[in-house]
């Protein structure tokens, strides 16, 4: 395979997962985790994503401030924000998790609608204080220099105090069978205790996602309440998700 052709996957990949591992990258393509170490420090350099311990971010999940240039997706992820805004009720507690779909909803909210919002994310937390009518609540903790959410222990016993109506989450993957999985153990112990932490939860997640999984499991698919995509609710591609025990939007 040609170094441009490589580069193009890590790039999708960057784009459609937000991080990678270098281990899991070299694995997809059948080379050395050294090529693909120079391939990222090369796109690094060249401003297409960031370069971390272990693996690659994308510039859009780790600046707060890059809107349309460098968000993947971000029209489907526009979409998903329209229909979970229509969730939100006046006087609600919820909570936002962080990542690219979640931050668009923030960005959504009317400015009009009366709520409380928890968020262990930075940039959710920023975009949250710009409308006059929520209450932000940071669910404070060790800072991933990645994701700029809060992680640990002292997230994860924060969380175990509230309990909100509606929890809105992302993932890095999903599979109808397998649920919801990460390749960030840290992250998957937080996500955990925002599921236990609400009344109900809600999964963002563009349809690219779809039937993918990795190695650490978040939780069941029918732990999720509603799962919202850019899809219509018939479209054939959620068919194996109807015979689970979740409402589609």
């Amino acid at each position: 395979m040609l170094k441009e052709e490589r580069q193009h996957v890590i790039l999708n990949e960057v784009a459609l997962h937000n991080k990678v591992l270098l281990t899991d990258i070299a694995e997809m393509l059948d080379v050395s985790i050294d090529t693909i170490r120079r391939d990222v420090k090369e796109l690094d350099s060249e401003n297409k994503l960031r370069k971390v311990h272990g693996g690659a971010v994308s510039l859009g999940f780790t600046n707060s401030t890059v809107r349309n240039t460098n968000i993947y997706a971000l029209e489907e992820k526009k979409k998903i924000a329209e229909k979970a805004v229509m969730m939100l009720k006046e006087g609600g507690v919820v909570f936002i998790d962080g990542g690219t779909t979640c931050l668009e909803l923030t960005r959504q909210i009317p400015e009009s609608i009366k709520l409380t919002c928890f968020t262990m994310s930075l940039p959710v937390a920023m975009e949250l204080l710009a409308k006059p009518n929520v209450k932000v609540i940071f669910i404070g903790g060790e800072i991933s220099p990645d994701s700029q959410i809060a992680i640990g222990p002292s997230t994860i016993r924060q969380l175990t105090e509230i309990r909100v109506d509606y929890s809105f989450i992302g993932t890095g993957y999903v599979d109808s069978l397998f649920g919801l999985t990460e390749f960030d153990w840290d992250i998957v112990q937080v996500k955990k205790a925002i599921i236990k932490a609400s009344k109900k939860t809600v999964l963002l997640s563009i349809s690219e996602k779809l039937n993918s999984q990795h190695r650490y499991k978040t939780c069941d698919i029918n732990a999720i309440n509603t799962m919202i995509t850019e899809l219509d609710p018939n479209n054939n591609l959620l068919n194996l998700f109807r015979n689970q025990e979740i409402h589609l939007l």
